[in-house]
């Protein structure tokens, strides 16, 4: 990590290694700060008031190592971020004004984007209630992983058929829910579709009818005016024999007979000849058509009114069922179809009974397992009960139990039908009270500590972090303290900002917080002891001097924390020595430095 301008911290690079990394300094040197840079970057609240005074914002970056195929490094790909060979760049700037900016792997995001990846990230536990199990859910989640094969199957199987359970209820209910609607659509689908049936329009029958009412609209008109026709074609009226005079037919002919007789002697008035016969077979043609077109002409009152009341039907037809009235007959019998479509469709064939049925099997089938889960569930937490007794007891709340409640209801809900609820009673006589409220910020913070060091194989969270996890204990329950989160930080980095030299020497990496002051500006910077600083430092942290009876006390220390390392194994600290537990700790991690030598990164491997 990398902070600037945050609180008395003017400019400080944090090398924070795999394993147990301690920080250490004296009151007010700014620790705090370091915890306040990790929940920056982890995407909480930023507060303006913890930007330097003096300076305009605040910086906190991180490099983290991530998998290339896990959640975190596909969140930063969907914000537009690059993972480069597992490492992901975070930063976090706060400026005086209160405005605030994240950017991940490399581009600018939204703040929420750095809390939704903090959470397969870092788990903080101080002296307020940032507790990893603060909802009923993850509770809940926690037990489950806890418990393991004897819920995971029957969790599995539950989840799947949960999943299909809503759906068919769902559905179900909307069904059953418009009945009523469905009943009334469908019978007026039945009534128009009766109509329809009833007057039983032909596709183009309203345009064959307009044009009939047109004809016998109008059939004086129509007949004087193919009189007129014929008379002006033949030159006699419809009907009469014999050849007229003066109509247009006989000119035409007497036209061709002239250009015949030329024709001899030019072949161009040959061909004028020719075209003059076709006219006149145009013309004798037209003369018959015309003259049986009168002849056809009859008033006929009845059939009039006929095709008018047949239209008022069709139009009616049009005005209540075609979409586009402008469509006619072939909109309503577009509409007829589809119709006749929707009334299937609504028609209920047995479909609510057979939804009905499929729930009813399915909750049979969630009630088995939901009963299986809880039964296995208050198993688990019988069992981790114990073993957080047994945790509390060495951090020196021999008297402090947790209680894990599984309430059973009769609701189906995603997890099955419990709830889980972490209660603490910190002390003998005490009731029971949620986790966040049943105990004071140290007491809270070693609590978390047993929890974690007993939930570390079944949920492991890359990096955690415990603010002041040993106040207000120290002697032998501050060794118990140590030596727990060494044992921790054999699965999970572990980051510890400590007042205690008995937790700071079971330390694979030790940052001291140092604070210089001028007189007017007081800055804090950040140093990576080595053998011999970490000797005075833990000097200093037990009696605030540095004499040779402290230097000592401390150089026992170290060698008691480093011979507990080599017999870790045999004494069965999770089974793992601390190499192991350095190559796991790369896997996902705050990513640490190789600027500075690791003194006790190296010791530890040598365990």
């Amino acid at each position: 990590m990398h902070i600037r301008s945050l609180g008395v911290i003017r400019d400080a690079r944090l090398p924070l290694g795999p394993g147990l990394t301690v920080i250490t300094g004296e009151t007010g040197a700014g620790k705090t700060m370091v915890v306040t840079g990790l929940g920056l970057l982890m995407g909480e609240r930023a507060d303006a008031g913890a930007v330097r005074a003096g300076d305009e914002s605040a910086v906190v970056e991180g490099r983290l190592q991530v998998p290339e195929d896990g959640p975190v490094a596909a969140r930063t790909r969907e914000a537009g971020g690059e993972v480069d060979a597992g490492e992901l760049l975070l930063a976090r700037t706060l400026s005086a004004g209160g405005r605030s900016r994240a950017h991940v792997g490399g581009r600018s995001a939204p703040v929420g984007v750095l809390a939704e990846i903090s959470e397969h990230l870092i788990a903080v536990h101080g002296q307020t209630d940032q507790l990893r199990l603060r909802s009923g859910v993850q509770q809940l989640r926690v037990l489950d992983a806890f418990a393991g094969p004897a819920v995971a199957g029957d969790l599995a199987e539950y989840q799947r058929l949960h999943t299909r359970w809503r759906t068919v209820s769902a559905e179900h209910d909307h069904v059953a829910g418009h009945t009523a609607d469905r009943a009334r659509e469908a019978e007026l689908l039945r009534l128009g579709l009766d109509e329809v049936e009833r007057v039983d329009p032909q596709p183009g029958e309203d345009t064959a009818l307009r044009e009939e009412s047109e004809r016998l609209a109008h059939v004086e008109v129509l007949r004087a005016a193919a009189v007129t026709a014929h008379a002006a074609v033949t030159g006699q009226g419809p009907g009469e024999e014999g050849v007229g005079e003066g109509g247009a037919d006989a000119r035409v002919d007497a036209a061709r007979r002239a250009l015949e007789q030329a024709g001899e002697h030019d072949a161009a008035l040959a061909a004028l000849a020719a075209r003059a016969a076709e006219v006149s077979y145009l013309l004798a043609d037209l003369g018959t058509d015309v003259a049986a077109y009168a002849d056809s002409l009859e008033a006929d009152p009845l059939r009039l009114q006929a095709v008018q009341e047949r239209r008022a039907q069709l139009a009616a037809l049009v005005r209540r069922h075609a979409d586009d009235p402008d469509a006619g007959v072939a909109g309503v019998l577009t509409w007829a179809r589809e119709a006749a479509q929707r009334l299937l469709d609504l028609d209920d064939d047995g479909r609510l009974e057979a939804l009905a049925r499929e729930r009813a099997e399915l909750e049979e089938e969630l009630r088995r397992l939901a009963g299986r889960l809880t039964v296995a569930r208050r198993a688990a937490a019988q069992d981790l009960r114990e073993r957080v007794a047994t945790e509390l007891a060495a951090l020196a709340m021999p008297s402090a139990r947790l209680e894990v409640a599984v309430h059973t209801g009769n609701d189906l809900g995603p997890w099955g039908s419990d709830g889980v609820e972490l209660l603490l009673a910190a002390h003998s006589g005490a009731a029971p009270r949620p986790l966040a409220r049943g105990a004071s910020g140290g007491e809270l913070s070693r609590v978390m500590l047993a929890l974690e060091v007993v939930l570390a194989g079944a949920e492991p969270v890359p990096t955690m972090v415990f603010d002041e996890v040993d106040a207000g204990v120290g002697g032998r329950a501050a060794v118990e303290i140590g030596r727990r989160l060494a044992r921790l930080a054999c699965s999970t980095q572990v980051v510890v900002v400590t007042h205690l030299a008995q937790v700071a020497a079971f330390a694979d990496t030790h940052l001291t917080v140092v604070k210089t002051d001028d007189g007017s500006v007081t800055e804090s910077g950040v140093v990576r002891l080595d053998d011999e600083g970490r000797v005075g430092e833990l000097a200093r942290m037990l009696s605030g001097r540095g004499s040779g009876t402290e230097r000592a006390h401390a150089e026992e220390l170290l060698r008691s924390s480093r011979a507990e390392a080599t017999a870790a194994p045999s004494a069965g600290r999770a089974g793992r020595s601390r190499p192991a537990r350095a190559a796991r700790g790369g896997a996902a991690r705050v990513g640490r430095s190789t600027s500075a030598p690791d003194t006790g990164g190296a010791r530890r491997a040598r365990s």
